[in-house]
């Protein structure tokens, strides 16, 4: 346990030096203009990095499939949920979408090699691409309808370079296609530069986070749908499955990572609530914390893993 907080509290360092940044430089610190640099022209740089690094197999495809569909089971009751609550559109929008674009990437795949071994890297990569498509396709819209018509929503999915280029990387991986040397590097140094981007924007909005002015309603709401809400949700699901218990476990674990990062992009690009969506970010990711006891329980003593 000691090895996975230390593994967490190492690649959020960023977040103190992006938070540093913004402290002495103030407003020459342009937050949306990280967040424009980030989605448009790094993390498709994350994206073909995922997904040319392991060679996809059929039988690894069960996982973020499965991924997907408790995501869908949840995400129904939540749109009509956040309806009944808010009457503010962009506080739906954040409590329709915010609590399922967990950080499978940045936390999910080191931890996962942290409790599972390497093994669990393929397994781990997949759902963070199911993900990609969950932030970039559902969560594009849902943000932006915050602040945009329907027409413009839609358009500001097909937008988004992510999608093509994650299309682009998954054609050269099951076509086998071998890229240069100097391509993967070029690669490689793009996604390095896309995931400290992340976390270093994080930490620029974080320098001026006020929880006290969060909606306790939107707060409660995140955080028992994050918390509560999706693992019970995913273990009675999953409990249907006749997956092994480490892809169980896995799962279970990519289900109960804190928000992600990419929250900040989409609502500071589509202007909704980007500092509520930071507040929520930092909240649960210290609630992650104690939360690690939780699921090391429910691994070892359900799945046995």
């Amino acid at each position: 346990m000691i090895s996975t907080l230390l593994s967490i509290v190492f690649v959020y360092c960023f977040i103190l030096l992006g938070y540093t940044a913004k402290k002495i430089f103030g407003e020459e610190i342009n937050s949306k203009g990280l967040s424009i640099i980030s989605v448009y022209f790094l993390q498709p740089f994350v994206t073909l990095w995922g997904l040319t690094s392991a060679k996809l197999h059929l039988e690894h495809l069960s996982t973020p499939l499965y991924y997907m569909i408790i995501i869908v089971i949840i995400f129904i009751p939540s749109l009509f949920l956040a309806r009944m609550v808010f009457e503010e559109p962009k506080q739906r929008a954040i409590l329709t979408i915010a609590g399922f674009v967990g950080n499978t990437g940045n936390i999910g795949i080191p931890l996962g090699i942290v409790l599972f071994g390497e093994e669990s890297i393929i397994y781990t990569t997949l759902i963070n691409l199911a993900n990609v498509f969950v932030i970039y396709v559902i969560g594009v819209y849902i943000y932006s309808r915050g602040s945009f018509s329907v027409r413009d929503s839609l358009l500001n999915i097909v937008k988004i370079p992510i999608i093509p280029a994650a299309l682009v990387a998954i054609l050269l991986n099951v076509g086998e296609v071998a890229l240069p040397r100097q391509i993967e590097e070029f690669i490689k140094m793009g996604a390095y530069s896309g995931i400290v981007i992340q976390l270093f924007l994080l930490g620029t909005f974080l320098e001026g986070v006020t929880p006290r002015a969060l909606d306790m309603r939107l707060l409660a709401g995140v955080v028992s749908q994050k918390f509560l809400l999706i693992p019970v949700m995913t273990v009675a699901v999953l409990s249907f499955t006749d997956l092994s218990p480490l892809l169980k476990s896995i799962i279970l674990m990519e289900m109960m990572t804190p928000l992600a990062v990419a929250n900040i992009n989409l609502a500071s690009l589509y202007d909704c609530r980007p500092r509520d969506v930071t507040t929520l970010i930092l909240i649960t990711t210290l609630l992650f914390v104690p939360m690690l006891f939780v699921l090391g329980f429910v691994v070892e003593r359900v799945y046995g893993v």
